[in-house]
């Protein structure tokens, strides 16, 4: 029985060594193949800095829209029955599968200056076309899903028997939603939102089709590497690579409970 598993342990082991380092290997040659030096001029590129910051405040602006729209839309997928549910739970998941460009060229047809929410907007102003309004339309398309997904799965580990029996003793709907269920399903909707935010600040396709400007960071990376060479992209992705892996930490960190 222990040859057995021994055997199993080390097959197993050595697939998943396979694909974490098929992971790991461009993320530490692109890190590794960096100066620190250029990671430094990259650090004080006013450019750079100025769409990192674009990139992160619109995946916010983006997460926080969805957090008003896509916390009731998970929560009655989880509680409600209805005609068209599944329907429904497919559109939502579009964007999953749908490539992202084909998903940039669709949000243009509708949000551009003759499509339909596009010419109702502009005489308020608003413009999705090379605007930071534009950016966080597509990173909301693109990143909805997770949010809906995780939080709808979140309300529905929820047990009824709780929610029932604070209806029992008087609340009403919305109380049961402020003081039981939403804090009950906190930490999957966080973690819905902060797994949309970065989905967001990695989407590329749907942005640089709807706004190419102002540059978020994977246009701007995409820029340096089409105008200037491997060598002026590589720094900049390199800080992007460190920035999401010091986001992945913090949300693991927060997300995921100690063992003992």
């Amino acid at each position: 029985m222990q040859k057995r598993n021994l055997f199993f342990n080390t097959i197993f082991t050595f697939l998943s060594g396979l694909l974490f380092l098929y992971i790991i290997l461009p993320l530490a040659s692109t890190l590794l193949g960096t100066t620190p030096q250029q990671f430094w001029l990259a650090f004080t590129d006013p450019e750079v800095l100025n769409s990192i910051g674009l990139t992160f405040g619109a995946a916010g602006l983006a997460t926080c829209l969805a957090l008003v729209t896509g916390v009731p839309l998970a929560y009655l997928l989880a509680r409600r029955s209805f005609p068209g549910k599944e329907l429904v739970e497919a559109v939502i998941n579009l964007p999953i599968i749908v490539p992202h460009t084909a998903a940039g060229v669709a949000l243009l047809m509708v949000l551009g200056r003759k499509g339909l929410l596009g010419s109702l907007f502009e005489p308020l102003g608003i413009t999705f076309t090379d605007t930071l309004a534009g950016v966080v339309a597509a990173m909301l398309f693109v990143g909805l899903p997770f949010l809906v997904n995780i939080s709808r799965e979140s309300f529905a580990m929820i047990d009824e028997e709780i929610e029932l029996a604070a209806s029992i003793c008087g609340a009403g709907s919305w109380q049961v939603f402020w003081y039981i269920s939403l804090p009950l399903a906190g930490r999957g909707v966080f973690s819905g939102a902060m797994m949309m935010a970065a989905r967001g600040i990695s989407e590329f396709g749907a942005v640089v089709i709807l706004a190419y400007h102002p540059k978020v960071v994977p246009v701007l990376v995409f820029e340096r590497l089409q105008g200037f060479g491997l060598t002026a992209a590589q720094p900049i992705a390199g800080l992007l690579i460190i920035i999401a892996l010091i986001v992945m930490i913090v949300i693991r960190k927060g997300l995921i409970p100690r063992q003992a």
